[in-house]
């Protein structure tokens, strides 16, 4: 019987590997005749949300699985729970988010809030969070029904991600009033390319973005390579006359820029129609596991925060806030413990977090730097502009129990009901005692305040 059921299992797994090698990736996003300015998901769409507060507030949601998905949900109960009160009259903080980019694991959350708002604090815990998915995937993978199916790994994400989570939602669903706008990170293998879910980046596929699902979207930025095959999208032809006026620009001042060159050169190969014909997009985090660096490139694209903000007609905040919510940790690999040569996998592992953490380092410091100069840039003797970087990380957590706890929680879709629980209260503590966070409420106070006084 043992014996049965082993050449069964291994005979599904042939016929799985079999069937994954020879498919191929499914095209599912629309081509468009001509770019329209504004049309869309784009960033112009959202220009009221972004101009409507004292308070431009930009989330950036980190990879990390589960983990980072409970970790960003957390932020966003706190942020709920949070009121303040200026010019703009009494409100939830929350209200006052206007983007939020994410990469991975931190996709799920940003773009179940970006379709559903509060509803995510009535249900995204049974939906999402405390669900086995892994297992579901890979029962999905193991049910016979689908051994002689075309779609691979990564469709049968997609086709549970769609019904099970965002109920085949496309990002015309994603334009509801006053709701965020959600910039879901992937990265294309193809080109090297940091690329956005918007219709400014999908003008470049000469395609149409409100048609197409957030599942796949959500797929794209999650899919771990080797584990996942890449999400495809075709670059469409026909749709302009070459590369815009906004792109060449660019590339002229990108000669003092290294990494303007390095976003401008990717931009152009989407141009190169029959080289670049397809996009294949994985984890969002190979190119940036922290969801920052699309802020970069949008203002190092238009030549500065002004020159942003003056393009898509956004009236800037008086107080400007970056919270990021980083979930990457630093397990115990045990290496030092023993003269044993690690094992492969142990080695790839610590490999992996080495890099990681050197580029998220690098990340975080550049953003330290470029938030101080766009503060002086944007601010003037009648309208001073203040900016406010609150970075959320494992490391700060007071508690070492609670923090050894969590920095051994797996980079997997399948976490213990404890665990959820635990990040979640994670994420809730610490905006709540996070220095700067405490000085943007000081300050919205005091502004409020004064406000009364005259």
């Amino acid at each position: 019987m043992q014996t049965r059921l082993w050449k069964t299992t291994w005979l599904a797994l042939t016929v799985l590997i079999i069937a994954g090698c020879a498919s191929s990736g499914l095209i599912r996003n629309e081509s468009i005749p001509a770019i329209e300015a504004g049309r869309g998901y784009s960033l112009a769409a959202f220009e009221k949300t972004l101009s409507r507060t004292d308070n431009g507030v930009m989330l950036a949601f980190s990879g990390g699985g589960t983990r980072a998905a409970a970790l960003s949900y957390g932020v966003l109960q706190q942020l709920k729970d949070t009121l303040i009160e200026d010019r703009s009259g009494k409100r939830r903080l929350l209200d006052d988010v206007g983007v939020i980019s994410s990469v991975s694991g931190g996709s799920f959350t940003a773009a179940y809030y970006g379709l559903h708002g509060d509803k995510i604090f009535d249900d995204y815990e049974e939906v999402f969070l405390k669900k086995n998915i892994a297992r579901s995937l890979v029962s999905s993978l193991l049910n016979p029904l689908n051994w002689f199916s075309s779609a691979d790994r990564t469709e049968h994400a997609i086709q549970y991600y769609e019904t099970e989570v965002f109920n085949n939602a496309t990002f015309a669903d994603m334009l509801r009033p006053d709701a965020p706008m959600v910039l879901i990170n992937a990265t294309d293998l193809t080109g090297g390319v940091r690329f956005s879910f918007t219709q400014e980046y999908f003008d470049l596929l000469c395609s149409d973005l409100s048609s197409f699902p957030v599942s796949r979207a959500v797929t794209a930025s999650s899919a771990v390579p080797l584990l996942f095959k890449p999400v495809v999208v075709e670059n469409h032809d026909g749709c302009s006359d070459g590369i815009p006026n906004w792109l060449t620009i660019a590339k002229s001042r990108a000669d003092e820029d290294p990494e303007l060159a390095l976003t401008v050169a990717g931009m152009e190969s989407y141009f190169d129609k029959v080289n670049h014909k397809y996009a294949h997009f994985v984890d969002g985090g190979i190119s940036d596991n922290l969801g920052l660096r699309s802020i970069f490139d949008m203002t190092r694209l238009a030549g500065g925060t002004q020159e942003m903000l003056d393009f898509f007609n956004i009236d800037i905040a008086r107080r400007f806030v970056i919270i990021l919510v980083d979930a990457s940790t630093q397990p115990d690999n045990g290496m030092g413990t023993s003269r044993e040569a690690p094992s492969i996998a142990n080695t790839i592992n610590a490999m992996t977090d080495i890099q990681l953490h050197r580029y998220n380092t690098a990340t975080v410091a550049e953003m330290t730097k470029s938030l101080g100069e766009w503060g002086q840039e944007l601010s003037s003797s009648s309208n001073p502009v203040e900016p406010y970087f609150i970075r959320l990380s494992f490391e700060d957590i007071r508690d070492r129990a609670t923090r050894e706890f969590v920095n051994e929680i797996p980079t997997s879709l399948s976490l213990t009901e404890n665990q959820v629980d635990t990040v979640v209260k994670v994420g809730r503590d610490l905006l709540r005692s996070n220095p700067e966070f405490i000085r943007l409420l000081s300050d919205i106070a005091n502004s409020s305040d004064s406000l009364a006084e005259n």
